[in-house]
């Protein structure tokens, strides 16, 4: 897949020091964006940066920390772009965090998933608006999973605190970010913005993200069942981000679109729309979801 020319654009990257996100930063600079790219340490930041730059000599690529666990960090790191930049061009929420095996709460008091996965993006994006509504065409891009399709919206426990399993909570994670996406698409239909929300997935594309939550808690790190000697089809970071670069980029998206791999049990293969279940497509579960989150962050939607 070809990246358009994206001089002249901005574009955040959540979580872009690995994985899907530190591939799609590299293009999207490599294609003449801005590029921020954001991580919570800043030394692997800071060599995922390097790496961009020694690749493509004067791509305009810089690393701004931020935890998404963490909602003052979210509030700080959007204080700071809208004070440095005119407009912004495209948000993409990809930083995240699979199934650990214990229940952690971020500093807010969100169990980690919940929190890391949906409401620091959500507040990240409410707070990004007024900046990405500046600019002419902007995009909201949202990260969520195959495993989307088993997720259940536990209202009545949606912290999990009653009861914590690793993989209920990714998925639940994982629809939400779905749901979210779809309303924003609604909302800005409604209001006329001329913003596009688009949802992707990046099938089962072989990155630190499979070992990482898992590791979390232990002394050493776990191995993954989806390792490189796993017998089901995936691919590598470079293809896994095209879904995500799509959307991005991409000429004909549409409004509230869910594109992922459309190849091998829709794990692998190019980018392309996929389909909906039932579940996803359920507009007000998306609208008290939406309401929900924005209560639970202290953010909302710009008036206008």
């Amino acid at each position: 897949m070809r990246v358009p020319d994206q001089s002249g654009r901005s574009v955040v990257v959540t979580g872009g020091n690995s994985g899907i996100g530190r591939e799609a930063a590299e293009r999207l600079a490599a294609a003449g964006a801005r590029v921020v790219l954001t991580a919570r340490d800043e030394a692997k930041g800071a060599a995922a940066v390097e790496e961009i730059r020694s690749a493509h000599p004067g791509a305009d690529v810089e690393l701004r920390l931020l935890d998404l666990a963490d909602l003052a960090s979210v509030a700080a790191f959007a204080d700071g772009l809208a004070r440095d930049l005119p407009h912004l061009d495209a948000l993409l929420n990809n930083a995240g965090v699979m199934a650990p095996p214990t229940r952690f709460e971020t500093v807010d008091g969100f169990e980690l998933q919940m929190g890391t996965n949906v409401l620091g993006p959500l507040a990240l994006t409410n707070r990004l608006l007024p900046l990405l509504l500046a600019a002419s065409a902007p995009r909201v891009v949202w990260t969520s999973s195959g495993v989307a399709h088993l997720g259940r919206i536990r209202f009545d426990d949606l912290q999990a605190r009653r009861r914590y399993r690793p993989w209920a909570a990714y998925a639940q994670s994982k629809l939400a970010d779905l749901l979210l996406g779809r309303h924003l698409a609604h909302v800005a239909d409604e209001r006329g913005w001329p913003l596009l929300s688009v949802v992707t997935h990046p099938g089962f594309t072989r990155t630190n993200l499979q070992t990482a939550g898992a590791s979390l808690g232990g002394g050493t790190p776990r191995r993954s069942p989806f390792g490189s000697r796993s017998p089901i089809p995936s691919m590598e970071p470079a293809e896994g981000a095209l879904s995500l670069l799509l959307a991005a980029t991409g000429p004909d998206v549409a409004q509230g679109g869910y594109l992922g791999p459309t190849g091998t049990f829709g794990i692998v293969g190019p980018p392309g729309p996929v389909r909906l279940s039932r579940r996803m497509r359920d507009d007000a579960t998306a609208a008290r979801l939406w309401h929900v989150a924005e209560d639970l962050t202290g953010t909302s939607l710009p008036s206008a």
